[in-house]
């Protein structure tokens, strides 16, 4: 291939993803197999062969592909295409071959040979988890969520999530709240946000952690991309987090993935009459996830080096922000509860004239202790 050094295996990879029969799977027994992936542009079907999982009708297929002129050729003008487009999005593409790589994700039976990234990785050490649930998130999985995604942040956790609407949005938005590591791993192209088309937040993604994909630049959004997507977002971490899900949901598809990958799976007990939490509850029924309350929970189980997390921080984040808040605020927030309340039901329950309360609500706004909600409902966000 005329290109230099430092784009042999980039365009390599990318050749290889256009030989119909191969799949990550199979790049990946390539890559075990040869001691330097080039050597496959000069190796004969016989020793093709031998690789784990090709058999001689692939051998020849991929031998055919990779001498024959004019498909070769097409192959490699639509991987310089690609390479191309990576100045436009200021985006890299770091393959399976390249120290960045992270190392969980290379561990699985089907890693992606080429990750298409905006923004920056987090450290191959960087102790990871996922979060992913419904795109119907209700009151209380946004609360889950926000309090979880704070609590990892304090321990300095990275957050991997879809991007999609509803609880993945919902973890991003708080780890991004927050000053975290976030990193969505999109079923598309990493130039299609679909879901935040006027980028609200996947510019501060960027600036904060990374968007990541293994489609190509101008790929076509299909259904089957989104389990392709799921067994990334499960397989680059440690353990995956699920809140709220129907039973069939497409994060319980990501747990299915961490579960055949080894991975731990953790699940956000709800209601037995939410829909969005029979999925949930049915896997810790099953005895597939650890049901979790807190991060604590989710450290215990997995060990180092999530155990060097344990420091205390949540605990810490939680007595600086009550101790920002006056007595009187303190007083407000002992009668809110996990749902909205109405400003009138708070007066009644707190014994405050609604202007004073409405006084002590504004500064807990100030203080992001409250959201308001229409109606005059307030949430609380300390717990």
């Amino acid at each position: 291939m005329a290109v230099s050094a430092e784009m042999d295996n980039r365009m390599l990879l990318l050749v290889l993803t256009l030989i119909p029969g191969i799949g990550p799977a199979r790049i990946k027994a390539l890559k075990n197999h040869l001691p330097n992936l080039t050597d496959i542009l000069h190796s004969g079907v016989d020793e093709l062969m031998i690789v784990p999982g090709i058999g001689e009708s692939l051998a020849r297929q991929i031998h055919h592909f990779l001498h024959h002129a004019p498909t070769r050729q097409a192959a490699e003008k639509a991987a310089e295409e690609q390479i191309a487009e990576l100045h436009r999005y200021n985006a890299q593409i770091i393959t399976i071959l390249d120290p960045e790589y992270p190392p969980l994700l290379q561990e699985i039976y089907d890693p992606p040979s080429c990750l298409f990234v905006r923004g920056a990785l987090p450290d191959v050490h960087a102790p990871g988890l996922a979060v992913v649930g419904t795109r119907y998130a209700s009151q209380y999985g946004k609360q889950a969520t926000a309090m979880l995604c704070r609590e990892i942040v304090n321990c300095g956790i990275v957050v991997f999530s879809g991007l999609a609407y509803g609880i993945d949005m919902a973890a991003h938005t708080a780890v991004l709240e927050h000053g975290g590591t976030t990193v969505a791993v999109l079923a598309s192209g990493v130039e299609t946000i679909y879901t935040d088309p006027k980028g609200k937040i996947w510019p501060k993604i960027i600036e904060q952690g990374a968007i990541i994909s293994e489609e190509w630049f101008g790929s076509a959004l299909s259904p089957g991309k989104f389990p392709k997507r799921n067994r990334i977002i499960s397989g680059i971490c440690s353990g995956t987090i699920v809140i709220e899900s129907d039973l069939k949901g497409g994060s319980l598809i990501t747990a299915a993935s961490a579960l055949e990958q080894n991975r731990e799976v953790f699940a956000v007990p709800g209601s037995i009459f939410s829909r969005t939490s029979k999925g949930t509850n049915k896997l810790i029924q099953q005895g597939q996830a650890k049901a979790v309350m807190n991060v604590e929970d989710i450290i215990s189980e997995l060990g180092a080096p999530f155990l060097q997390c344990r420091s205390g921080l949540p605990v810490l984040q939680n007595k600086s922000q009550q101790n920002r808040l006056t007595p009187q605020e303190r007083a407000v927030l002992h009668y809110m509860g996990s749902e909205p309340i109405q400003i009138d039901a708070l007066a009644t329950a707190s014994m405050m004239d609604v202007s004073t309360l409405l006084v002590h609500l504004f500064e807990l706004e100030m203080k992001e202790a409250v959201t308001q909600h229409p109606g005059q409902f307030f949430l609380k966000r300390i717990i």
